[in-house]
């Protein structure tokens, strides 16, 4: 038996029952779920109505994640399902759907904010830093060059959840594409007020 999405064998609103007036037909066909895991990437394609393509994701391991309030978008490793409100079943199979919770790799955006700040970003006390990040952070600079990032870091302030976020390496992010009907897994880093309720709900989750 295949998925369907006909509604014969669905009853009427009265309650009657309804007789089928046909068998099954391509077009109310259903397939099954992509249940996209973690891992090495692997794409199937899938053939649709009208000819058009879908790209079923199997398994992703990045995907491209925006950092709303700084303006900046990276592609990072996606290393763990953390939170699903639909169905805690999701977060144990590690399975990538949209508008679930994960965490992704926050090196790239450190990267970003040092080079583009020359600020160092959550870094713990007495913490020796390779030559790429020295010469990124403490670069000799013309005066009009050293004027343009004393700009900048009037506006370089990162939030106390963002920065804790920071030191661990990971940070918490929601998927906002569908990996099983576009193949990819982007997304934003959470902040604010969205970011202290997932907070909570992870938190609550783990209590018991």
């Amino acid at each position: 038996m295949g998925i369907s999405r006909d509604r014969w064998h669905k009853r009427r609103k009265t309650g009657g029952k309804r007789k089928p007036i046909r068998q099954k037909r391509k077009f109310e066909l259903g397939r099954p779920a992509a249940n996209t895991k973690i891992g090495p990437k692997r794409v199937h394609l899938v053939r649709c109505m009208g000819g058009n393509i879908k790209f079923r994701a199997m398994r992703l391991d990045q995907g491209n994640f925006s950092w709303g309030s700084e303006n900046c978008t990276r592609k990072t490793r996606i290393i763990d399902v953390v939170y699903n409100a639909s169905n805690n079943e999701l977060v144990r199979t590690k399975t990538l759907v949209k508008n679930c919770i994960v965490q992704i790799d926050s090196t790239p955006f450190r990267q970003w904010y040092e080079s583009h700040y020359a600020l160092p970003l959550a870094r713990k006390k007495g913490s020796k830093l390779t030559e790429a990040e020295e010469e990124a952070l403490n670069r000799k600079r013309s005066k009009k060059a050293q004027k343009k990032y004393e700009e900048r870091r009037k506006m370089a302030k990162v939030s106390q959840q963002l920065e804790e976020q920071f030191l661990t390496g990971r940070l918490l992010a929601c998927i906002s594409s569908r990996p099983g009907q576009c193949g990819r897994c982007d997304g934003y880093i959470m902040e604010g007020k969205e970011l202290e309720f997932y907070l909570r709900k992870i938190k609550s989750r783990k209590g018991k």
